[in-house]
């Protein structure tokens, strides 16, 4: 399968977070999170740059003349206007005939991709698609928000996606925009604008944040997770028509270890066929999913022919799963 990552070269352990958080006991963080460091962009570096990054990593294996289709997913965009994927296609040099778009979608960013560049084969408009995940929440986090800043990282993932190299079954997704606000940056869009000084607040224990910053209802999200995600994981092998015992291995996105070990007790999965991957790169939103990935192919979890179901859920709310067979 052809994918590669970037991360940001700047790694911040959770020694030096608690630097700036005297109080916080990192040591009970990392042993039930899972979380030892996280990688930040540079006050210069973009989630677009980072995208850049891995599809000349990529481009290091596959021919970019091929490439007739760019998605790239990402919440945290050079501009609101216009598409980074455009932009994209123009640093990377590929062929004006290319088309190219953004989703803006989070945790479940790379399943909903998958199957957006799956219709794209499907319907013969693409043969290859150049799907790119890359975000940098670090952007969006209050510098006295220890618990976001302790959870999420940066990077971005490239994928090449044909008919060839990658199998992709059926597709279970589900959204419930009810719950947009539980995880949020409010400012900055065309309802609020960025507005100058906005109100700071206090929640959970003792973290500070604004709307003028991501916001995370880590309490919400949990509950959607664990009522939503072994349902979706029960549909998603229904629909492609084999039983559980049948997948190989599990990819959950990678949100945090005490939430996964949960989600795996209740979807009643072995624990040598399920993924946790995140110690050294934290919640990467929409590049969890194939970060682990490819570190399961490159560690011989994950072995030709085997099938595995990859399961995205968060901002939205959004969620989705599909079993591709590598």
């Amino acid at each position: 399968m052809n994918l590669e990552y970037y991360l940001p070269s700047t790694a911040v352990t959770n020694q030096e977070l608690a630097v700036d958080f005297q109080d916080w006991n990192y040591k009970d963080f990392e042993t039930k999170i899972g979380i030892h460091q996280r990688h930040i962009a540079d006050n210069n570096e973009t989630a677009l740059d980072l995208a850049e990054k891995a599809s000349l990593k990529l481009f290091e294996k596959i021919n970019r003349s091929k490439i007739d289709f760019v998605i790239l997913c990402t919440q945290s965009p050079d501009y609101f206007l216009p598409t980074s994927a455009c932009i994209l296609q123009n640093r990377l040099n590929l062929s004006t005939s290319c088309g190219a778009l953004d989703i803006n979608l989070g945790c479940s960013g790379y399943i909903y991709g998958l199957a957006l560049s799956k219709g794209l084969l499907q319907s013969k408009i693409a043969k290859n698609v150049l799907f790119v995940v890359s975000e940098a929440y670090s952007k969006y986090l209050h510098p006295k928000d220890r618990a976001n800043r302790a959870i999420f990282g940066d990077a971005a993932v490239a994928t090449l996606i044909n008919e060839e190299d990658l199998k992709i079954g059926e597709f279970v997704l589900g959204t419930d925009g009810s719950g947009f606000d539980q995880l949020i940056v409010k400012n900055g869009g065309a309802r609020n604008g960025q507005i100058e000084g906005v109100v700071e607040f206090e929640y959970g224990s003792g973290n500070i944040s604004s709307d003028n910053y991501l916001y995370m209802n880590g309490p919400a999200i949990y509950n959607f997770t664990i009522n939503k995600i072994p349902t979706l994981v029960t549909e998603t092998v229904q629909k492609n028509g084999i039983g559980l015992d049948e997948v190989d291995y599990f990819i959950f996105h990678q949100a945090n270890e005490y939430m996964l070990n949960y989600l795996r007790r209740k979807s009643q999965i072995p624990p040598e066929k399920f993924c946790i991957d995140m110690a050294s790169t934290g919640n990467t939103v929409s590049a969890t999913i194939p970060i682990a990935l490819k570190n399961a192919i490159a560690n011989k979890k994950i072995h030709e022919g085997n099938k595995v179901m990859l399961v995205g859920f968060g901002v939205g709310l959004s969620w989705g799963a599909t079993i591709i067979t590598i």
